[in-house]
């Protein structure tokens, strides 16, 4: 069983900028464009325990934020498994990780992420 502890420097960096342009459409109020980011930084950090909690805790404040009782509550959920399932390497790649989409459930990786994670 592979053990998933530190996220590769590449991803890092990837993750960090989505995160950097989560945080700059935030500040502008273009909410969708944010929760874009947010979800790809999700994709990009999924198979790694910290950057896969941090993401889900971001989506979770966003939440908060909108008002959305759906996505606090889903983002509650995935913040109590979403970080032990990254650790044994168990996640559903692709996916968003949204409250609008099944937690467990597959989902295309956008092109540009795929080669990311194809890189080694």
């Amino acid at each position: 069983m592979k053990f998933n502890v530190k996220i590769p420097r590449h991803l890092k960096e990837a993750y960090k900028s989505e995160l950097k342009d989560y945080r700059h459409c935030l500040l502008k109020n273009q909410y969708a464009d944010a929760w874009y980011h947010l979800e790809r930084s999700h994709i990009i950090g999924q198979s790694y325990p910290i950057e896969h909690t941090y993401s889900h805790w971001l989506m979770l404040r966003f939440g908060l934020m909108q008002k959305n009782t759906k996505e606090v509550f889903g983002q509650v959920l995935r913040l109590v498994v979403g970080g032990w399932k990254s650790f044994i390497n168990h996640v559903p790649l692709g996916n968003t990780g949204g409250a609008n989409v099944p937690p467990l459930k597959r989902m295309p990786i956008p092109n540009d992420i795929e080669k990311l994670l194809d890189t080694k």
